[in-house]
């Protein structure tokens, strides 16, 4: 299976690798706890970051639940630790691969 050597985040690289019709992003979900009181701002902030389709202040276990793509599993696990662990506010995270889209 061909992977393009292409970084997933940009608009033009997702044009170009979606042409592979073989080749898909790798999706994961990604539960987030926050230190108190910033899970609405950090979940507003979230979105901004590349790589991150989209991401919500939730009830339960965990704060906020996000929803990242990457080219590779490589780059996916460079966008949690490098730009989700990084933001202020970021306690803990559990990084959800999917294994199959319907």
């Amino acid at each position: 299976m061909h992977q393009p050597e292409l970084d997933a985040e940009t608009p033009r690289a997702r044009r170009e690798v979606s042409a592979d019709t073989n080749w898909r992003p790798v999706k994961a979900y990604v539960l987030i706890n926050a230190s108190p009181g910033r899970s609405l701002d950090l979940a507003v902030r979230m979105r901004a970051v590349p790589g991150i389709q989209d991401a919500d202040a939730i009830t339960g276990e965990y704060d906020i639940i996000a929803v990242g793509e990457a080219a590779d599993v490589q780059a996916l696990g460079a966008l949690v630790v490098n730009h989700i662990q990084k933001l202020e506010g970021v306690f803990k995270t559990t990084t959800c691969l999917v294994i199959t889209k319907a």
